[in-house]
């Protein structure tokens, strides 16, 4: 039962990461004096992390080009220089665009603002301000009875 306790508590200690990195490294001992047309353990992980650097950085040119074609403050023309300049000096060009864009401009306060609106209008809506609404639309014949009740009913639940 000690040994179960002992195991227990090393888990929170820094002991356990470095046992798994010398499990990991012992595997890949065992590929030493493999054919070299043979796919190591070693070559599988360096394989996705290669991978993963390819779609970072595909992800990273899909953001700068919707955030080009997105923003109203540039004209057509400096949206092509900036297309152009990704084309041909793509990380050079990223780098560029990432450090001269203005944290905010006018088009994401102007989308801050309508948020913000919009928030402010929903919260101001009440479960009274809705059934009356829908007493209206009973009124007037664009929902039934049972329509009617069941939206009343989650009205009041809201």
């Amino acid at each position: 039962m000690t040994a179960l306790a002992a195991a227990r508590s090393m888990l929170g200690r820094p002991m356990v990461p470095l046992l798994a990195v010398l499990a990991l490294a012992l595997s890949a001992c065992n590929q030493v004096g493999q054919s070299p047309d043979s796919l190591g353990f070693w070559d599988v992980i360096w394989t996705m992390i290669a991978f993963f650097f390819w779609f970072m950085l595909i992800w990273i040119f899909i953001a700068i080009f919707a955030d080009i074609f997105r923003r109203n403050d540039l004209t057509g023309g400096w949206k092509a220089i900036w297309i152009i300049a990704l084309v041909f000096l793509p990380f050079l060009g990223a780098l560029i665009y990432i450090i001269s864009r203005p944290k905010v401009t006018a088009q994401d306060v102007q989308m801050m603002t309508q948020a913000e609106a919009a928030q402010k209008a929903a919260s101001n809506v009440t479960p009274a301000d809705q059934i009356a609404k829908l007493e209206q639309l009973k009124a007037s014949g664009a929902i039934t009875q049972p329509e009617y009740e069941a939206l009343k009913q989650k009205a009041i639940e809201s």
